[in-house]
């Protein structure tokens, strides 16, 4: 996706009322963070469609932290519809901006086709086959988790044999209800899967 600077506060304003998320990076042309932003923003920005991407430099645009009460530059600010949602200070990696868009990507996706988003946990060990199987369904139909390796976190391991009553792995936390196992009705039930 191309990133598009706006100039005024005005415009941003039009911009994101387009859009039902959008970023806007605030940075100093000319300061060694503010650049490298910049070069990692543009750079994970390349595949994505679906959110807005902005910049605004501060040394051209001066009301637009001021709106957003933004003290430091560079700082990533994410917008839900014309919301303000977060505000992410200083440089970041290339991967870190993705892993933003991707997960924004995903939640618009799914707001668009009027499906709520689901909270997905996932609890693995290194060594579970079935836990790569899981993984890789999830991956094909899009679904965005978090893993929790239960070998390495004693306090998750707890946590999941609390809420199940089991210690096996695979287990799937989707929106408080625990999945045991790769039992695929239940997870296409739960997330809306058609299969």
């Amino acid at each position: 996706m191309k990133i598009m600077e706006v100039n005024s506060l005005q415009e941003l304003q039009q911009m994101i009322g387009k859009e039902k998320r959008s970023f806007l990076l605030i940075f100093k042309q000319g300061s060694e963070q503010s650049d490298k932003a910049y070069k990692n923003l543009a750079a994970a920005a390349e595949d994505v469609s679906d959110i807005g991407i902005f910049t605004a430099d501060v040394n051209r645009v001066r009301d637009i932290h001021q709106a957003y009460s933004i003290t430091s530059a560079p700082s990533l600010v994410e917008f839900k519809g014309k919301d303000l949602k977060n505000a992410y200070k200083g440089a970041h990696d290339q991967s870190y901006y993705k892993g933003l868009f991707e997960n924004a990507v995903y939640v618009a996706r799914a707001e668009k086709a009027g499906k709520t988003v689901k909270q997905v946990t996932v609890y693995t060990t290194p060594t579970c086959s079935w836990c790569g199987t899981l993984k890789s369904y999830l991956n094909k139909n899009k679904i965005r988790y978090s893993e929790i390796d239960v070998s390495k976190d004693d306090s998750a391991a707890q946590e999941m044999v609390r809420r199940s009553g089991q210690q096996g792995v695979p287990q799937t936390l989707i929106s408080g209800e625990m999945v045991v196992g790769f039992d695929k009705a239940k997870i296409n039930r739960l997330l809306e899967i058609d299969g």
